[in-house]
């Protein structure tokens, strides 16, 4: 079972630990240094106090161990996109499913959101497989990329 929570500057080395190696197979983006670390810590807070706020940011960790990080952006009013990032030695054991879940959940039941959509590399297909799990719905291919949105409803907002 896993936690969604707010990142503490204590977080800043497992977040740089979680943006290397691996973990960014899949990804555009080079490692984190500490100092990057510390300030995606650091700049969380505002996001949060943003109005309206645009940005959600939430460490994925299970038995107090931050294993990860998922993020909603608005990309207008109601409709925001996800995307999330797991350290290399957590996959495969459901943890970014229940992340997605979660984040979902606050998405359709605290926010004004309708509408997510979310991409994964064409050779992440465990990606593809976590989305899916959490209903949403495949979209095509944009620029190589296979892309998934799911909107509001009855059945997913537990």
């Amino acid at each position: 079972m896993i936690e969604l929570r707010e990142l503490t500057m204590a977080d800043a080395p497992a977040l740089q630990r979680i943006y290397s190696g691996t973990s960014l197979k899949y990804i555009e983006r080079r490692p984190l240094s500490i100092d990057e670390a510390v300030d995606l810590v650091a700049n969380t807070p505002s996001c949060a106090r943003a109005e309206p706020r645009d940005r959600w940011a939430f460490g994925i960790a299970a038995d107090d161990d931050l294993l990860g990080m998922v993020r909603l952006r608005c990309r207008t009013e109601r409709h925001a996109t996800i995307s999330y990032l797991l350290r290399e030695d957590s996959w495969g054991r459901g943890y970014a499913t229940q992340a997605i879940a979660g984040m979902l959940r606050h998405a359709f039941n605290a926010t004004g959101l309708t509408s997510i959509s979310a991409r994964h590399h064409p050779d992440n297909i465990a990606s593809g497989r976590v989305l899916q799990k959490n209903k949403f719905a495949y979209r095509g291919i944009r620029d190589g990329w296979p892309l998934y949105g799911i909107h509001k409803t009855e059945s997913s907002t537990p």
